[in-house]
């Protein structure tokens, strides 16, 4: 082979493996751009931003918020004493607080004794103030049987309260026949209770104060 074909066909060599250099090289850096702006693309969804409403990580951050919120010492009724801990809230009674009873009885030439508990998961207070007894819808009431005024009692548990109810203090015959009283925390209780008590004669009615003992509540003759 002659010297100029020689170096002809060298630098054919030559040209040719440049080119393919110039494509490989050109295939790798559009490899490796891709690969960056796909890299780039996913980034902010792994450092936990811009997540879609809809996904988990969304509803991890909405109840990452709510956490830890609510009432403080948590859920029931009463005053909060700190510390998360609660103490029942006093309240006068109502009639509807009560279970009632009566009972008739031969002292004191005959009289009604009346008892007050509270009713089941109450706890209750019974003012320092006179009982309302009334008998029927004429107004007749009871007035009171002792000069003192009385003191409050805490109704809880089985404690009890009783008040005796005279239905006749007048000597003469006559007055009104009934067979049932009607009882009330002071004269706005808005739920008196009707109580059965057998027949009895009314005229000029008297009532007691509240006790802690069945025989304090003996109305004066």
């Amino acid at each position: 082979m002659s010297g100029n074909r020689r170096k002809a066909l060298l630098v054919s060599t030559a040209v040719a493996c440049g080119a393919l250099l110039m494509t490989a090289c050109q295939d790798t850096d559009a490899a490796a751009g891709a690969g960056a702006a796909q890299g780039s693309a996913s980034a902010p969804a792994a450092a936990g931003a811009a997540a879609p409403s809809g996904s988990p990580a969304a509803g991890a951050s909405k109840g990452s918020d709510t956490a830890g919120k609510g009432n403080k010492g948590g859920t029931g009724s009463g005053a909060d004493s700190g510390n998360g801990e609660k103490k029942p809230a006093g309240q006068v009674c109502g009639a509807n607080d009560i279970s009632w009873s009566t009972k008739s009885e031969t002292q004191a030439g005959g009289y009604i004794l009346i008892t007050a508990k509270a009713k089941a998961g109450i706890t209750c207070v019974l003012p320092a103030a006179l009982p309302t007894v009334a008998f029927g819808s004429d107004g007749t009431q009871a007035g009171p049987a002792e000069q003192a005024a009385g003191k409050q009692i805490t109704l809880t548990g089985n404690t009890a309260a009783y008040a005796g109810v005279n239905p006749k203090t007048t000597k003469a015959n006559g007055g009104k026949e009934f067979n049932s009283i009607i009882v009330a925390v002071g004269d706005n209780d808005p739920n008196p209770e009707s109580l059965p008590v057998g027949t009895i004669t009314v005229d000029k009615p008297v009532v007691t104060n509240w006790h802690t003992s069945a025989k304090d509540a003996v109305p004066a003759v």
